[in-house]
């Protein structure tokens, strides 16, 4: 049965209430009269240059007649990817989604065009339109779940990406989803999806899992880069990593010796700092090759400064305060060791907090500062960062610790830390007495924020049951 609403009838419906024929519609429109009498009458398809035209003459919305342009694609004649592929695309662009999820609905009904499909879905993810890639990434996804591909696998790497966000229980169930796909990729989508799993599992704690990505990341980078000096060929059809590959044998060294930060094993920390900043197998030259491996050394230095410092050597803190001053991108994740190693160690580090009172006041916004760092990494110290200056400031009395508790439980709840809202809430029962009554209201309100985030974190995994 025919719909009973039709792009054709809203046309001739305007026509007849604007007293237009078809002749001078079609100077409106720039549509060739003969062309417009065939659309009209259903002896032509809508063509999707037609249909902006059509809108534009209308003076409707671009998108006024998308809803029913996907009847029109799938009543009136067989779909045409010449047609559908525009429409698609220009549906991204105006954000509707419906109309993504229709088409691809239809269209998939024949596995002929899941090709094509994650074909526009890699140009939109590329494009940053992530929203409508995810649709298409979903839907070829399940109807390519039978067939164990490495398109299969692309579009969980694609959706694992693009689920990352604020929430560190949405984020872990992102990781568990992709992780069993990993090793279907190509190499050099291995090694970025590995990068990315490190960072979550990082900002999860779960350091074990840390680890062993990493030293998958430098099994599989090690026999690649090896692999590429030893060939002959002057030139490789190989889908290259997002970096050199000498980079990812460097960064794995560099995540295990912060995975020892975390067991507090600086000894063994120091040893892979000397991995990471010892270039002299590299066999690359050029200006990216020198910003990478000085990065590296930027790192290394900073780091056995750091594991120093963190292994109770207050005499190296002002050295190390004065070799990260000048490097902004830095500055925070400094301060949060400092103020860790000050609780551990009983310093008093109030003229180091001094020098940087920019980095101190609560940032939802962690980019103003210009950090590089990994967000969700950054987002759960930064939670952990305000509550460990909370414990330094009550330590010394000062009331400003009952706000920043309340700012870090704000924080963590924001991201899901459960950890860290475990340890808000201690701190703030154990300094009660010192808040106001303004402040024991806030927390109120926190708590039962966390509270309503929990329900709704079960309602979301249920609905995976």
């Amino acid at each position: 049965m025919e719909p009973a609403t039709t792009i054709r009838s809203q046309l001739e419906n305007y026509l007849s209430s604007q007293h237009l024929s078809i002749n001078q519609f079609s100077v409106q429109t720039g549509i060739n009269s003969g062309t417009l009498s065939r659309l009209l009458s259903g002896q032509q398809p809508i063509a999707m240059s037609h249909l902006e035209l059509i809108t534009r003459g209308m003076g409707m919305p671009k998108d006024h007649f998308y809803s029913l342009y996907v009847d029109e694609c799938f009543y009136y004649s067989a779909p045409t990817w010449r047609r559908l592929r525009p429409f698609i695309l220009s549906s991204a662009e105006l954000g509707r989604l419906d109309c993504i999820e229709q088409v691809v609905k239809n269209l998939l009904d024949n596995l002929i065009y899941a090709p094509m499909l994650f074909e526009v879905a890699e140009g939109l993810f590329q494009e940053g339109q992530w929203q409508a890639a995810e649709v298409l990434y979903r839907n070829v996804s399940a109807s390519e779940k039978y067939q164990h591909s490495e398109r299969l696998a692309v579009c969980q790497y694609r959706l694992f990406r693009i689920a990352l966000g604020d929430s560190q229980a949405l984020n872990l169930q992102a990781a568990l989803l992709f992780e069993c796909y990993i090793k279907r990729l190509e190499a050099a989508d291995q090694l970025d999806g590995l990068k990315h799993l490190m960072h979550v599992y990082y900002s999860l704690h779960k350091w074990e899992k840390v680890n062993e990505l990493a030293l998958e990341m430098h099994r599989l980078a090690s026999l690649r880069y090896n692999h590429q000096c030893l060939s002959d060929r002057k030139g490789t059809t190989e889908k290259p990593p997002e970096k050199p590959l000498y980079f990812y044998v460097l960064y794995s060294h560099l995540m295990r010796a912060s995975v020892c930060e975390e067991y507090r094993d600086y000894e063994s920390a120091l040893n892979f700092v000397s991995l990471y900043m010892d270039s002299s197998w590299v066999q690359e030259s050029g200006e990216e090759t020198k910003q990478i491996l000085d990065q590296f050394q930027e790192w290394g230095t900073a780091n056995t400064l750091l594991y120093r410092m963190m292994a109770g050597d207050y005499e190296v803190l002002n050295e190390y305060v004065q070799y990260i001053a000048p490097h902004a991108n830095e500055i925070f994740v400094a301060l949060y060791n400092i103020i860790i190693s000050a609780n551990r160690y009983g310093w008093n580090v109030d003229h180091v907090l001094e020098q940087f009172p920019s980095y101190i006041p609560y940032r939802t916004n962690l980019k103003e500062f210009g950090i590089l760092h990994n967000q969700q990494i950054l987002a759960d110290q930064y939670a952990i960062f305000l509550a460990e200056l909370a414990i330094y400031y009550l330590h010394s009395k000062r009331k400003e610790g009952i706000e920043l508790i309340l700012q870090s439980l704000d924080c963590s709840a924001r991201i899901n830390s459960e950890s860290v809202i475990l340890k808000c809430v201690n701190l703030f029962e154990q300094h009660r007495h010192q808040a106001s009554e303004e402040e024991k209201e806030q927390y109120k309100l926190l708590i039962r924020e966390v509270q309503d985030s929990d329900e709704k974190k079960i309602d979301h995994a249920a609905s995976f049951v």
